[in-house]
């Protein structure tokens, strides 16, 4: 069977993309079976996905199924990419994050018209029995993870299926992606290579810890690690045979267990693949370091290294967030990763229920105490699935009007609570933060004013320094309610 694997544009901010992982081991495992795959990725391309679909007809070689993946931001776009599959007679099959939280959305009017198939949790090995099934003139069955209607009924799997062994899967197809249409690995390189050939590699899936504000649907939170080994072939094969000049490492939380962190590291230095950079794309917990880890991260190759430190407050970080870390790990963590020689990175949080302008002036002071490299400033958005989500949902309102709204770089409240969260506070603090740590710091301006794409993309940079600095009219909260919106309405 023809399939084509497509991931929707994420319409944020920042222009540095990297490859969809996910699709990768899809593509991998169905190509694997005897199947013919291509990847879309709307975020590098210039034509639309119907145009690869209309030029299979035309070459008399069309596909028969389409396999769309989404985040809870993309899932309009999921849907509208799903319905132009359906009106040339593909099947449609949805996958990834959100449909994992909400599969019986998606089965539903008026998606059920070109949403054929739904999986929740890891799918490889399921999409491709969906695949085989087909392809025999069969009916499927309860696949795991599988979600379809049949006479009006829909048909659920009660699993959500995880992959025990990681090593068992092929490596992701990344000889399938246009690598050359992407910028780098997005967001820890500013300052490093603007065109360099970024690979991304998973080395884990899953996490333990249950940050109130994180959705980990697909891979859950039962730590699965691949063996050293097995990394090491994959990270051989993007260096020798495809060229890559820049890796990431995407794991949600890589150096869970510290040895075979350092194992990891040791192993590139003996086997020579330390010339190339790496980051860990996703921030490390601060509480599974010591200098050794850095020290051998740095030997290894590492250029950056990235931690979610969220707050500057302890209360919050312990009762609201429940981030399983203390300041002072934190301040360790930043401590021996810049005692090893690596440029830091810290990403913050500001407006989740129970922050104030005290809580929110804490974690600003923390910023500039850690002073990394970049600060990534974000806001709050409520994840369904999450206990944030459902936070809100007891004791307060949300804001956003649909799912494209939930765009973590959107920049912009999304919720309510009770008189004591001022959503216009939070604004304003987050904004303050920006130009705190970058623009009323002369060192800072002047590593902005050196930075390249600054200046080649003008008309973006001015769009960024308003959004950031000075605010635009979509950042506001409403000035009404969604019930008092309808109510108008009525």
């Amino acid at each position: 069977m023809r399939v084509i694997l497509a991931s929707p544009e994420a319409k944020v901010w920042s222009a540095r993309k990297h490859i969809p992982l996910g699709l990768g081991y899809l593509a991998a495992v169905i190509r694997e079976g005897g199947h013919e795959v291509m990847i879309f990725d709307a975020s590098v391309e210039d034509v639309d996905v119907e145009y690869y679909l209309d030029l299979a007809v035309a070459e008399g070689r069309p596909y028969a199924m389409i396999g769309i993946t989404a985040t809870t931001p993309l899932m309009p776009d999921a849907w509208q990419m799903a319905k132009l599959a359906k009106a040339r007679g593909l099947i449609t099959v949805l996958g990834g994050p959100h449909l994992t939280i909400m599969p019986l959305e998606s089965m539903q009017a008026p998606h059920d018209a070109y949403v054929d198939y739904v999986f929740k949790g890891e799918a490889e090995y399921s999409f491709l029995e969906l695949i085989d099934t087909l392809e025999a003139g069969r009916e499927p069955g309860i696949i795991p993870g599988i979600h379809f209607k049949r006479n009006g009924e829909i048909i659920a799997s009660p699993e959500s299926p995880m992959i025990p062994d990681l090593d068992a899967l092929p490596f992701p197809a990344h000889d399938l992606f246009k690598i050359d249409r992407y910028t780098n690995l997005q967001p820890l390189t500013d300052g490093l290579d603007r065109n360099a050939r970024s690979f991304t590699i998973l080395t884990s899936r899953g996490c333990p810890y249950k940050c109130t504000f994180c959705s980990k649907p697909v891979t859950g939170d039962t730590w699965r690690a691949r063996s050293v080994e097995s990394v090491i072939q994959e990270w051989k094969w993007l260096v020798h045979g495809l060229g890559a000049t820049e890796i990431g490492v995407t794991d949600d939380i890589w150096n869970l267990k510290l040895p075979r962190a350092k194992e990891l590291c040791r192993r590139l230095v003996e086997e020579g693949l330390n010339h190339v950079p790496w980051v860990t794309v996703h921030g490390m917990k601060v509480n599974h370091t010591d200098l050794e880890l850095f020290q051998l991260m740095k030997a290894a190759g590492c250029k950056r290294v990235g931690f979610g430190v969220e707050n500057g407050d302890e209360n919050m970080l312990r009762n609201v967030i429940r981030k399983g870390q203390t300041l002072d790990q934190v301040r360790e963590a930043f401590a021996n990763a810049k005692a090893a020689n690596l440029q830091t990175m810290g990403f913050f949080i500001f407006g989740m229920p129970g922050d104030n302008e005290e809580t929110m002036e804490k974690t600003i002071k923390l910023a500039l105490e850690l002073d990394p490299k970049l600060a990534n400033f974000m806001l709050a958005a409520p994840f369904p699935g999450t206990v944030m989500y459902d936070m809100i949902q007891d004791g307060g309102e949300v804001f956003a009007d649909n799912w494209g709204d939930f765009a973590i770089h959107e920049q912009k409240p999304r919720f309510s609570m009770n008189e004591n969260y001022d959503a216009e506070m939070v604004i304003k603090k987050w904004r303050e933060a920006y130009r705190r740590f970058y623009l009323y710091r002369p060192e800072r301006v002047l590593e902005k004013m050196m930075f390249k794409e600054n200046w080649t993309n003008i008309p973006g940079t001015l769009a960024q320094v308003k959004r950031f600095f000075i605010g635009t009219p979509d950042q506001q909260p409403p000035s009404e309610r969604p019930a008092q919106r309808e109510k108008a309405a009525a």
